[in-house]
């Protein structure tokens, strides 16, 4: 087809559909030759296809918390990062710095241009969040952190690849400072993979369309999916909702809530959602960029629309995000960024607290909120050590219309677990307990999903744990008069004496025989648990679904 004959409905459509499968082929491609439990079990990974101007037009069914934010990470790096003029076709860019448009250390994000008969047609990109980045503790989830130089290995925009060529030094330089360099370089492999299969997946798009055709598909599709969220959005009540959700602390300054704050205005068919009555910028590593805050942002929105759309680029246009340099929600330079998912979770509740208030027929109780995130570093009498990354979910917050979902990667999460059998067959632990929390979900007409119980064994001479996690004391919470969820617990159990742990602890020493053990929150209730059915809230109590 003629690059200059205008593309119909059906044609946007094809296309459409096969930029999709583009990025799905990338997703399966990084699945299939990923090398570390995190990126090929727990699947913490995302794949993306881009415009020629860093637009998402289309994404893989990986992370929302990622897949929101790749867009302004690679318009950032055009803008300011990387001439693009000079950043040819067989050239790969790589970063992790959340001040250059990132999120956090782990997270190493590549592009890579498509053309088109000597022109830009897309970028294709992938991000995973890689099992160390060196830093105070295995996993580079220190808890403990106070600037962002603790944290791990920090890499600019550079050219991971370039004219073809790898550049060895850049490749030298990661594998010296990580504690696992054949997993990490073995995943960073296959992202490369990856986005050769999407980048030629769009140039065989092109030879069919040309690269006009790529052009202004790219741009109706983008305006498709802003014409449904706005006719969406239509459709809300004008008005004013504030909502208010808290962070337990930042690990550093003990005992002191962190304060989400969300006060979102529609008005006609667009949303403005101003977050300047959050807490200041924390001393510990609990806060995020304003990628990650928006990526929540738009996350709520796009969930809370009754209108069939893509999501892209083009469903953020009808959004507006307020909020000032220095705060949690926008940490300013050097601030700590490595748990900033507590933050994103609890602002995802906080807009849906908000959000319930416009729509309550669609929007859910608050889910646990929160990664569960721990480490293990197995140090045996000789010989390398292990780590093992883990990052733990909890019960899902009940909707109007059905109970909570039991145990369900929620909100700005999409993990899968990480089978015991991959954890025992490759490390010196075992999992001891693994099942549903009984009583973890809140009560109410509908009840909140249940968190869950995992407990792990060291079986090696010697090991560390370190966990970053929130949620212990502000519970998620119910909503229309449903009851709030129980909160999570942290155990060390020692020669039968159970000890609690701090949720965000860094380098605990333990021995051979040790056992820590997690239980996550459940979701909260929605509506009152009076009005439950009698016979759904007695067996509600046998089972043990609810506090009795």
């Amino acid at each position: 087809m003629s690059g200059s004959t205008p593309l119909g409905p059906i044609e946007i459509e094809v296309i459409r559909n096969a930029l999709t499968a583009a990025a799905a082929e990338m997703d399966v491609t990084v699945w299939r030759t990923s090398r570390s439990t995190i990126v090929r079990e727990l699947l913490d990974y995302s794949t993306a296809v881009f415009d020629a101007q860093g637009n998402n037009l289309a994404q893989s069914a990986r992370i929302p918390g990622h897949l929101n934010s790749m867009s302004h990470l690679l318009r950032e790096l055009l803008d300011r990062w990387v001439d693009p003029a000079a950043w040819g076709p067989d050239d790969v860019v790589i970063t992790n710095d959340p001040y250059c448009g990132g999120q956090h250390l782990p997270d190493i994000v590549a592009f890579k241009p498509v053309e088109h008969e000597g022109r830009r047609i897309a970028f294709v990109g992938t991000l995973c969040h890689h099992i160390d980045v060196g830093g105070l503790a295995a996993g580079s989830y220190a808890a403990k952190a106070i600037e962002i130089f603790q944290e791990g290995l920090r890499i600019p925009p550079v050219k991971l690849i370039e004219n073809g060529v790898r550049n060895e030094g850049i490749w030298a330089m990661i594998r010296q400072n990580v504690r696992k360099p054949d997993l990490l370089l073995g995943d960073l492999s296959s992202q490369i993979a990856s986005l050769e299969v999407g980048a030629a997946a769009l140039r065989r798009l092109a030879t069919r369309y040309g690269a006009e055709g790529m052009i202004e598909a790219g741009a109706r599709i983008l305006d498709m999916s802003e014409a449904a969220i706005r006719a969406s959005i239509r459709r809300m009540p004008d008005g004013v909702y504030e909502f208010t959700d808290w962070l337990d602390d930042d690990g550093i300054a003990l005992d002191v809530p962190i304060r989400l704050h969300v006060r979102l205005e529609v008005r006609g068919d667009a949303i403005t959602v101003d977050l300047s009555g959050c807490s200041g910028q924390s001393t510990g590593p609990v806060n995020a960029t304003l990628a990650s805050s928006v990526s929540a942002v738009m996350f709520a929105i796009m969930t809370a629309c009754d209108e069939p759309f893509a999501a892209n680029a083009g469903c953020y246009r009808p959004v507006t995000t307020i909020a000032p340099e220095g705060l949690v929600v926008n940490a300013r330079f050097p601030a700590p960024v490595v748990h900033r998912v507590a933050v994103t979770h609890r602002l995802l509740n906080a807009m849906y607290g908000a959000l319930h208030q416009a729509v309550p027929d669609r929007i859910p109780a608050a889910y646990y909120g929160n990664s569960y995130v721990c480490t293990f570093q197995t140090i045996p009498e000789e010989g390398p050590r292990g780590v093992l990354v883990e990052i733990e979910i909890g019960g899902a917050g009940a909707p109007p219309g059905k109970d909570g979902v039991n145990a369900f990667a929620s909100g700005m999460h999409n993990n899968s677990n990480i089978p015991i059998e991959m954890i025992e067959s490759g490390l010196p632990l075992t999992v001891t307990q693994y099942r549903l929390r009984e009583g973890s979900g809140g009560p109410g007409m509908r009840r909140g999903g249940l968190g869950l119980v995992r407990e792990w064994r060291i079986d090696s001479p010697r090991a560390l744990f370190t966990a970053n996690m929130d949620r212990f004391v502000h519970a998620p919470f119910g909503l229309a008069g449903g009851g709030a969820a129980a909160t999570g617990r942290l155990t060390l159990i020692r020669d039968g004496v159970e000890t609690p742990l701090p949720p965000k602890s860094d380098n605990v020493p333990l021995a051979r025989g040790d056992r820590v053990r997690l239980e996550t929150s459940g979701g909260g209730g929605f509506g009152e648990a009076a009005r439950r059915d009698p016979a759904l809230a007695a067996r509600d109590v046998a089972m043990g679904y609810v506090r009795a």
